[in-house]
């Protein structure tokens, strides 16, 4: 399929952020044939779904919390800051009936997409359509493993940013990268990897999940703290589990930790592992658990980790920050590093985890992560950065520019 003439801007601004995940294998119902056959079979009913629900206008953002992931905290903080009217999730999905438009709030919605092929970066003729019957968003946030170049063309008048999210700075084509007005990245060496493909094009390091942090979310709660260590981490290889159970296992004292997971495959090999070297650690997931029962499992513990080597500039960085948790970073951590200093935690080689969590647990009191955290890394103040990146560019133009003044709020502390 060629390029398509792009589409308009939608009559109210609007972000769309387009997100890894590809939801529905197998298809619900059991089908299996090609995910493209019948893709051309687009339901009517996207075009009386719009991205601005009836009655919402640019001043109501009363009662709007940015809080969520990452996926929802940046689109959100820019309907906080006046940037846009309403923010939206899209997911791709296999199967071949989708769910249809689910709106989380007044300003926040989810639309899921239909996959013509299970390979990235990833095709939707029936996202192709929505936007060339309903408009493209003003602003587009492409995260991961990307969509076409046929999406980003037809959202040709729209502000495109990058983030992939992970240690590859990009990953995504020449053909496609190459349409992005603005990357974010979450390391100086990825900035220049952006820059060595596409001279001139804009780069930011502002990884979305550290940056756009949420200090009314993750926050102190007092009470006991049963658990020297906690690890906040998918149970995948990359997020390097084995790490913690070498430090656990060579620390000049018995240290009791608690892994909690979102998702992965190896929630049962890791239990096993543990179980066998005799180490005193507990296990919450997967599945995964709400936002605010993360905040209460790491409020059970001195300290937080990151284990990963080959890992991109993880949202928990600053989440165990605001928690009053100060972190210990595995020195060769791709990309967030910048996110540890003398007084949120430290840095250690992989074979002197065990020494360095002792260390620190022997100096809690000379750390102030919360304050740190939320005096630099807070959705408040990258927003300004955000919004500053945008209106330096040419080709943004900035919707209600009249209305994106004093629409920060204060960062609790």
């Amino acid at each position: 399929m060629g390029l398509v003439e792009r589409a308009e801007l939608t009559e109210r601004p609007s972000i769309v952020v387009v997100g890894d995940l590809v939801e529905g294998w197998p298809p619900h119902d059991g089908d299996t044939r090609m995910l493209d056959e019948g893709a051309d079979d687009w339901p009517e009913r996207l075009r009386d779904e719009p991205y601005v629900p009836p009655g919402l206008h640019g001043g109501h953002r009363d009662g709007l919390r940015v809080a969520g992931g990452y996926l929802e905290r940046l689109p959100l903080a820019c309907v906080a800051a006046g940037l846009a009217d309403h923010a939206e999730i899209w997911h791709h999905a296999r199967s071949r009936d989708v769910p249809a438009l689910r709106r989380d709030s007044r300003h926040l919605a989810r639309r899921v997409f239909r996959l013509d092929a299970d390979e990235a970066p990833f095709r939707s003729r029936h996202m192709l359509r929505f936007i060339e019957a309903v408009g493209a968003p003003h602003i587009l946030v492409v995260l991961g493993l990307g969509v076409s170049e046929e999406i980003l063309a037809a959202c040709g008048d729209s502000f495109k940013v990058y983030n992939s999210i992970d240690a590859p700075a990009l990953r995504v084509p020449p053909a496609v990268s190459r349409h992005f007005n603005l990357v974010l990245t979450g390391a100086q060496w990825q900035s220049s990897e952006v820059e060595a493909r596409h001279p001139g094009m804009a780069t930011a390091i502002m990884p979305i999940g550290p940056e756009f942090a949420d200090a009314e979310t993750f926050r102190p709660l007092g009470g006991e703290k049963p658990y020297d260590v906690v690890y906040v981490a998918a149970a995948q290889p990359y997020k390097r589990h084995d790490i913690l159970f070498d430090a656990l296992a060579q620390a000049p004292r018995r240290l009791k930790a608690l892994c909690v997971f979102g998702y992965g495959e190896m929630g049962e090999v890791l239990r096993s592992d543990a179980a066998e070297r005799g180490l005193d650690v507990d296990f919450v997931g997967p599945p995964g658990v709400p936002f605010a029962e993360v905040n209460r499992l790491m409020n059970l513990a001195k300290i937080g980790v990151v284990c990963g080597v080959d890992d991109g500039a993880p949202a928990i960085l600053t989440e165990y920050m605001l928690a009053g948790l100060p972190v210990l970073a595995n020195e060769r951590l791709a990309c967030g590093l910048q996110f540890i200093t003398a007084e949120t935690g430290r840095t250690a080689p992989a074979e002197n985890f065990g020494q360095a969590i002792a260390e620190m647990l022997d100096t809690l009191p000379d750390f102030r992560p919360r304050q740190v955290a939320a005096d630099r890394w807070t959705w408040p103040h990258t927003i300004k950065r955000f919004q500053s990146l945008l209106q330096q560019s040419s080709r943004f133009h900035p919707p209600h520019a009249e209305r994106t003044r004093d629409r920060l709020v204060r960062t609790p502390r």
